[in-house]
């Protein structure tokens, strides 16, 4: 039946970005052969997608079940199907089924004509979906790897393709100290309970390098090489060769000198290699049904403290504390940054009208009172990456 199958819908491919309850797709029709599908997923996981394929002569009805993207073992049996649901649809033409055949490219070519914005869409959905291909066989090609952790949707996408790629040949490590905040805890074990991917906690301890504690513009280089260092550690004890890091083609353009730990450590790339963008790994990670796929950007704790103010465990934690308040009042895309007692608040611009209203204008100053900063401040230009490098020479 597959390869009958196969043939009649080798011209089409399948894409859903949408949910949809239901919808009956027809095959192709011949005197000797032809068919009916259905493509649907439930609202509570739309990033998997069922298909349910149904052939006629010349072989007797038969039914199966592809889930999308998965491996061909998991292709299951189903009940006997209704077919009257196809005979009350209402649908006059219908697209065809690749689904059995298992591609992770699942693409649109529907009957109803695609705008040029749709258009683009697809475009860019298969793009990405090639160079996701790319970062796959890279991963497979190694024997063991260890991923750096911290939560975000770079790291816990990149956890999840090695984990695809290698099973229980990869490591999910997340390093805990004063710099990390409950909330990317709580955001990392969120992650780590949806993919049952295999993890361990480590610590690092960071703030014990004077170097550090200085701030100065090459703060980061000192984070990245104590936890490099501490990962190495952990893969000589458990025997994985290699680690990685979910540093992405948008970071090249920023001042980052933990690369240059990177480096020193060989710490792979994966994203970077496969020129995957912020963007491609947010759609990308929403089809595989990551619950950090829209999670808004984020980083250490310290890299909200401005150059040249020295990193405290007392300054960690009125950030924290802040940022907390924040977010009870509903803002997804923040930072307070610290020049030493004065707090400055910035906020996405989507956000920042809210922001300006009397009354969450005495709310945020209150919140930030509570913290410990005897002054606060709203930056005008709303959240940006990497706001305090501004400053820096070019």
């Amino acid at each position: 039946m597959r390869s009958s199958i196969k043939s009649a819908c080798k011209s089409f491919i399948i894409r859903s970005s949408e949910t949809l309850d239901l919808k009956p797709f027809r095959i192709r029709r011949s005197e000797k052969r032809w068919g009916v599908g259905v493509l649907f997923h439930s609202p509570a996981c739309p990033t998997i997608y069922r298909t349910v394929t149904l052939t006629c002569p010349p072989k007797p009805w038969q039914r199966r079940v592809a889930l999308l993207p998965r491996p061909k073992s998991q292709v299951r049996s189903l009940a006997p199907f209704n077919l009257q649901t196809f005979q009350r649809s209402t649908f006059n033409s219908f697209s065809a089924i690749l689904g059995v055949e298992m591609n992770p490219l699942v693409s649109i070519s529907g009957a109803r004509k695609t705008t040029k914005g749709a258009a683009h869409k697809n475009a860019a959905l298969r793009t990405a979906l090639k160079k996701q291909r790319l970062l796959l066989a890279n991963l497979a090609a190694l024997d063991t790897v260890i991923v750096a952790l911290s939560g975000g949707a770079d790291s816990a996408y990149l956890a999840w393709a090695a984990h695809r790629a290698l099973g229980k040949r990869s490591l999910a490590v997340t390093a805990l100290s004063q710099s990390f905040s409950s909330y990317d805890r709580e955001q990392a074990e969120l992650f780590l309970r949806t993919t049952h991917i295999p993890h361990q906690f480590v610590e690092t301890h960071e703030l014990d390098d004077p170097h550090y504690r200085l701030n100065n513009p090459d703060r980061c280089y000192f984070c990245k090489h104590e936890l490099f260092t501490v990962l190495d550690h952990v893969a000589h004890e458990r025997g994985f060769a290699a680690l990685a890091y979910g540093v992405n083609a948008d970071d090249t353009g920023d001042f980052r000198p933990g690369s240059r730990a990177a480096g020193e450590h060989r710490v792979l790339t994966p994203l970077l290699d496969a020129d995957l963008h912020k963007a491609e790994i947010r759609a990308l990670s929403r089809r595989a049904g990551l619950p950090t796929w829209d999670r808004p950007a984020s980083a250490c704790l310290s890299s909200r403290v401005a150059y040249g103010v020295p990193v405290t465990p007392e300054i960690l934690r009125r950030i924290e504390q802040a940022e907390d308040a924040l977010r009870k009042l509903g803002f997804r895309q923040f930072r307070v940054r610290v020049h030493n007692d004065l707090a400055r608040i910035e906020i996405s611009p989507e956000e920042l009208p809210r922001a300006l209203t009397p009354k969450m204008v005495g709310a945020l100053a209150e919140s930030l009172r509570q913290a410990g900063f005897a002054y606060a401040t709203l930056d005008l230009q709303g959240y940006r990456q990497g706001s305090l490098n501004e400053i820096l020479p070019k």
